[in-house]
């Protein structure tokens, strides 16, 4: 065991957020302990307690507590760090790729990161994407485990701090497709409702979950965020679903699931935001459509556009519809040409 240590983060080094920081310094240490330590108050920056995802930068201190001087590495079911089969299905993903940036289009149901018993996740399998450099690629940002789509990864720490910037200060746009039950009225509008954490059970709070408060409302709730998304009815069936585009102004956590859920006009297949035994009858409520259509979360990041950190020409990635999401335009009839590129034009 190694004794407390006080480090001070260098000029040298980007702002990143606290875990990525200790991996780097100790990678023996596990995501898991990180954790474990932020709750018990062992990782202190600048004296105060702090979470994992607590940003940290040049001229903070840290309090390292007594760490193990090695920890065995987790590995996946098949014994290995990554399996043959893995690296090929992440390999597979890459939509974009220079000697700056990667952009995935992530698979529905494989986590950005890991966590409470998540060992198989994007950010493990970026040790696949390196294509011939030391280190690899950083995540900048994040999808829930069950939408699929557009992921960019920076390629060198510099480029990881130049996006993340790009994302923090909104110069990035992302354009979300959804299969949404209802028809939201009107046809084009915006969603401004707050969100708050709504407690999960448990030690580690599983089953959490944002509730939505409205506008009026926020200043009597101070851990509410205020959130801010546009959305677009393109084409629907009926009064039973839509086929709805989303831009998310503001990214707060399950942001699209829980507002459109808040209208009304929950994601088909979101069992957390529209009730995973309610089948929808016509009515515009329940997350389940029935019949050949798919009970998996139909949203997927269709686009996404950024300034490239190095060339600065404005570069706009798309990523084809999961086959589930595919499964389901089919039945209805609908094909990609039919949505606007832009369908927010006239909002902005």
């Amino acid at each position: 065991m190694s004794r407390v240590q006080m480090i001070t983060i260098g000029d040298d080094q980007p702002e990143q957020r606290l875990d990525r920081w200790f991996r780097k310094m100790f990678p023996q240490i596990t995501q898991g302990n990180i954790e474990k330590m932020c709750r018990k108050g062992d990782i202190r920056v600048d004296g105060g307690r702090v979470k994992s995802n607590t940003r940290v930068g040049p001229g903070m201190e840290i309090r390292v507590p007594p760490l193990p001087d090695e920890v065995a590495p987790k590995r996946d079911r098949s014994g290995d760090a990554i399996s043959a089969a893995d690296e090929k299905l992440i390999q597979s993903c890459v939509i974009y790729k220079d000697d700056y940036v990667i952009v995935l289009n992530k698979p529905a149901g494989l986590p950005t990161q890991g966590g409470s018993k998540q060992t198989r996740h994007v950010d493990g399998l970026a040790e696949a994407l390196k294509f011939g450099l030391e280190e690899k690629p950083r995540l900048v940002h994040r999808l829930d485990k069950d939408t699929s789509g557009v992921l960019i990864l920076a390629r060198t720490p510099a480029m990881a701090t130049k996006l993340t910037e790009a994302f923090r200060h909104k110069n990035t746009r992302k354009i979300y497709w959804a299969l949404v039950a209802g028809v939201p009225v009107p046809y084009l509008g915006e969603i401004k409702y707050g969100l708050m954490k709504a407690g999960g059970h448990g030690a580690r709070g599983e089953g959490e979950k944002m509730i939505a408060i409205h506008p009026r409302d926020m200043n009597a709730n101070p851990d509410a965020k205020r959130a801010h998304t546009l959305y677009a009815t393109l084409y629907r069936v009926g009064s039973r679903a839509s086929w709805v585009a989303m831009e998310p102004i503001t990214g707060r956590t399950h942001q699209l699931r829980a507002h459109m859920a808040e209208i009304g006009h929950p994601i088909i297949g979101d069992g957390k935001y529209g009730g995973s035994g309610q089948e929808n009858l016509g009515d515009g409520w329940g997350a389940q459509l029935g019949g050949i259509i798919s009970k998996k979360l139909h949203l997927h990041a269709r686009s996404l556009t950024f300034e490239h950190p190095v060339t600065h020409k404005v570069i706009t990635v798309t990523a084809p519809l999961p086959e589930h999401m595919r499964n389901s335009w089919d039945t209805f009839g609908w094909s990609d040409d039919l949505a606007a590129v832009d369908p927010f034009e006239t909002l902005r």
